[in-house]
C-alpha cells in the first residue's frame, strides 16, 4: 500500500506554470516578518489595488495584525516557498473576514507580480469561497478599484456580480454562496424474509 503524504487542513503544494512549487497554507504569526520584507518588493500599483490607497511600507503592527487572524471571524491563506513559516518568501495572500451580522464575508487577495498570471488568484478565491460555504455564509464580496479590471474579470468568471461600491472609484464584486447540495441517503436494506 502506498503511503500518502498527509498535509494539515488547508495546506497543499501546487506546481506553477513556470515549474516552481509553492505551498498554499493558512497564515501563521511567524509570517509577519516575511510579509513586511515582501511588501518592499511589491509594485506601487499592486499595493494600491489591494489596500485601495498607496502605502510605502507595511508597519510592524499591520504585519502582526495580518498574520494573526481572529479564527472565529477571519481566514487567511498565503502562497509561500515550501519552507518553514518565518523563513518562506510569501508571493500571495488571500483573506476573508466575516461581517458583524455573520451572514457575509469580505475578501481581499494580493498576488505579487512575481507569480501573477499563473492561476493563483483563481485558486485562492475558490478556497475562500469554500471556507465561506463551510461557515454557511450567504455572500462573499470585495471592494475593488474600478481600474482593477483583472480582478473584476476573475471574480466575474467565478459567478460574482458587479454592484456599485461604497465609495467613488470602487465597485463591489458579490457572490451569493451556493448552498451545499443535500446528501441523498440510500434506503436502509430491507430484511430478507
Amino acid at each position: 500500500m502506498a503511503v500518502r503524504n498527509r498535509m494539515p487542513p488547508w495546506h497543499e503544494t501546487i506546481r506553477l506554470a513556470n515549474g516552481r512549487e509553492v505551498l498554499v497554507r493558512p497564515i501563521r504569526p511567524e509570517d509577519a516578518v516575511p510579509l513586511r520584507a515582501g511588501f518592499a518588493l511589491l509594485q506601487p500599483d499592486e499595493v494600491r489595488q489591494r489596500f485601495l490607497y498607496p502605502m510605502k511600507e507595511l508597519s510592524t503592527d499591520q504585519a502582526q495584525r495580518l498574520s494573526r487572524p481572529n479564527s472565529r471571524r477571519e481566514f487567511a491563506l498565503v502562497v509561500a516557498e515550501p519552507l518553514p513559516p518565518g523563513e518562506a518568501l510569501i508571493g500571495a495572500v488571500a483573506r476573508i473576514a466575516v461581517d458583524d451580522d455573520g451572514r457575509a464575508g469580505e475578501f481581499a487577495i494580493l498576488v505579487s507580480h512575481y507569480v501573477n498570471g499563473m492561476g493563483l488568484g483563481r485558486h485562492l478565491m475558490r478556497r475562500l469561497v469554500r471556507w465561506a460555504k463551510g461557515r454557511k455564509l450567504d455572500r462573499v464580496y470585495g471592494e475593488v478599484l474600478e481600474s482593477n479590471l483583472p480582478m473584476q474579470a476573475l471574480a466575474a468568471s467565478l459567478d460574482f456580480r458587479r454592484e456599485h461600491g461604497d465609495s467613488p472609484g470602487l465597485v463591489r464584486m458579490v457572490l451569493d454562496v451556493p448552498k451545499p447540495k443535500p446528501r441523498i441517503r440510500s434506503p436502509a436494506p430491507q430484511p430478507v424474509v
